[in-house]
């Protein structure tokens, strides 16, 4: 790395936000035999330009990490045993979702990553056509399959009789079954969707949740976490406060090493933004269309011929600029254009009015 600049731009970046510096592992150019192989390799310390502020780096890190983690509940709950029997009714739910016999967005595949929605769906991601936070919608009522009863006689009663949550708390049930390699991009559940706190439990093996992750692609590469928190089968975690609104959660390919599956518990707000209720277009008001106007002309004279016509083109001069008559041409045209453009524009809104379909990527 050149003293005068960065060679790498994820280090640039990662300089100006030290709070969330990865100070032990640092991509470092070449191997150390110096023959310039190509690949990175990670190394402990920092170079010496960084090094510096490191510590400041370092107490931000640990005091963030003590944040997030005063801001989790985590219980072991369900046995082995009850923990075999709900994972056999996931494998149900896989086994219904591969025949068709879901509603249309209660599915929803990506690589290594399956959802199932539940009680309540949403667009997120991909499916959003504004992308960013608070974009987020509820599908239309009965638009996902309700939830299962097995999921509110096996997970949810027993989480309300621990008092993990007030019973008629969950109304959105999500199960999300991973593949080995299997992630999930860091994000934050919709603060204007889902009221806190959230609930998940996990099945079949082991993994871990990590706060505060960067993510980048092509190839798929994620920073060192501020927080890892284990999750074991049969555990259940509840995020609120910071954990839950104030940093980001994920799940690394690194930490999913055998098949995974978690249902996640939610409640959603009252005021929660739905699809159904922006399917009509507002009605926007419009100025009323120009009309073309037209010319009017005089009536034609008898002994107009007679007269000298330069003189009568020095009057027509002397009154008005030479361009003006292109100028009234190009208004009138001007003007109906537009207004046929508005017809057209009128006809495709009710056309297009009629039917409003979410577009799912």
């Amino acid at each position: 790395m050149a003293s005068s600049g960065y060679s790498d731009l994820r280090d640039k970046l990662k300089s100006m936000t030290p709070h969330r510096d990865d100070v032990k592992n640092k991509y470092v150019a070449a191997e150390s035999n110096g023959k310039g192989s190509g690949k990175r390799k990670f190394r402990e310390s920092d170079d010496d330009e960084q090094h510096g502020h490191s510590d400041d780096s370092a107490d931000s890190r640990e005091q963030e990490a003590g944040r997030v983690k005063g801001s989790i509940l985590q219980e072991n709950i369900f046995t082995p045993e009850e923990c075999a029997l709900i994972e056999e009714r996931i494998d149900d739910v896989v086994t219904k979702g591969e025949a068709g016999l879901y509603r249309e967005h209660t599915v929803d595949r990506a690589p290594l990553r399956n959802k199932y929605f539940f009680g309540e769906g949403y667009t997120y991601g991909a499916q959003l056509e504004k992308r960013g936070p608070g974009q987020e919608r509820l599908y239309p009522k009965g638009e996902v399959d309700d939830i299962p009863s097995w999921v509110d006689e096996l997970v949810i009663k027993r989480l309300v009789s621990s008092g993990v949550v007030p019973e008629g708390f969950v109304n959105s049930a999500v199960i999300n079954d991973y593949q080995p390699g299997g992630c999930i991009v860091s994000h934050v559940d919709p603060l204007h969707i889902f009221a806190r706190p959230i609930v998940s439990v996990s099945f079949f093996s082991d993994s871990a949740l990590c706060f505060g992750c960067r993510f980048q692609f092509k190839p798929i590469r994620v920073s060192e976490p501020v927080f890892v928190l284990p999750v074991r089968r049969g555990s259940v975690t509840v995020l609120s406060g910071y954990a839950a609104d104030d940093i980001t959660h994920c799940i690394r390919p690194q930490d999913i090493k055998a098949r995974r599956a978690v249902i996640i518990l939610r409640k959603t707000r009252p005021d929660a933004p739905r699809l159904d209720s922006e399917i009509s277009t507002p009605v926007v008001e419009r100025p009323a269309p120009l009309k073309a106007k037209r010319s009017h002309r005089r009536r034609a004279d008898p002994d107009a011929a007679r007269r000298p016509r330069v003189l009568e083109m020095d009057k027509e001069e002397n009154r008005r600029p030479s361009n003006s008559s292109s100028h009234h041409r190009r208004d009138s045209i001007s003007s109906e254009n537009y207004w046929r453009r508005d017809q057209e524009s009128e006809k495709h809104r009710e056309s297009s009015g009629r039917e409003v379909k979410m577009r799912r990527h």
